[in-house]
């Protein structure tokens, strides 16, 4: 291992999946720990440490080749101190995840190989080559068309609707989207907006919101558009992870009168990390679980 070593901070819904890069191997590790949380769902270290000290024990016994292949390498705690941490590469995973035959197991195996083939795990898996796509220029950001790309991109081949403004009326939670036959003129007012300033981007993105041009995945779509008029405008973006969940939608419903929640959870999560791949990454998995159901 290598001084200079990457480290990547995934995230699985609103757990955390360490993993630090080694430079000698071209490979993952990630910690064990952290995924035997994931998938009992536990909160706290003691009950999941004891959980992977009982089934390392287990496996153990069983001769299983999978303890062999652990790896302890030093990981950053939320203390912010590097302690040594049990590790398994990219095949370990999978391995040991099947050892929990539960939903969650499943789920978090979709995740973790992109094979999910639900229509939000294949657009989740168009999102994650958004960063490398070069697709919106910089003239064509914040306007009604570079939304419509953005969605094309996501859901294309997924809704036979991608990239197109809805021709019906939705409401969701008993609040009434705009009107879809005023949605032209709608969408252009909201291009003239101004948006040279955090707060003109914000009005901005909550009257685009408001609108809700597309059938489904207008918050997905919309969140890039975000990000990109944060960069082109701040040299900034939001790193999505500091944001939860329940708080970013209490703060949607409530920014249709009044937007400082909104405006105050952004503030607290804007970065200048626009270059950061991983960055990018962990904010689409966030962007998605908004989306989850409970």
């Amino acid at each position: 291992m290598t001084n200079n070593a990457k480290i990547s901070i995934r995230f699985f819904n609103d757990r955390e999946v360490r993993a630090v890069w080694d430079e000698d191997n071209n490979k993952w590790w990630f910690s064990v720990l952290d995924i035997v949380a994931v998938l009992m769902g536990y909160d706290d270290y003691t009950k999941t440490r004891n959980y992977w000290k009982y089934l390392k024990s287990k496996l153990k016994r069983e001769k299983n080749e999978l303890v062999s292949t652990t790896n302890q390498l030093k990981l950053a705690a939320a203390d912010g101190k590097k302690y040594l941490t049990d590790t398994l590469d990219s095949e370990g995973v999978i391995f040991l995840a099947k050892y929990f035959p539960n939903n969650k197991a499943t789920k978090f195996l979709d995740w973790f190989t992109y094979s999910d083939n639900s229509i939000d795990g294949q657009s989740k898996k168009k999102a994650y080559s958004f960063f490398e796509s070069n697709l919106i220029s910089e003239a064509e950001v914040g306007t009604a068309k570079s939304l419509q790309k953005i969605h094309a991109y996501l859901f294309g081949g997924l809704y036979d609707f991608a990239g197109q403004i809805r021709q019906k009326n939705i409401s969701k939670g008993g609040f009434q989207f705009a009107v879809s036959h005023f949605l032209g003129s709608t969408l252009r007012l909201i291009e003239e907006m101004p948006e040279n300033t955090f707060e003109e981007i914000v009005d901005k993105y909550v009257e685009m919101n408001i609108a809700h041009p597309f059938m489904e995945g207008n918050g997905r779509s919309t969140r890039i558009w975000l990000d990109l008029l944060f960069k082109k405008h701040l040299k900034q973006c939001v790193d999505w992870s500091l944001i939860n969940k329940k708080d970013y939608l209490n703060a949607m419903v409530k920014s249709s009168t009044d937007s400082t929640l909104l405006k105050h959870l952004l503030k607290n999560a804007l970065t200048d990390k626009i270059n950061d791949r991983e960055l990018f990454m962990k904010g689409i998995d966030y962007s998605y679980y908004y989306e989850e159901n409970e």
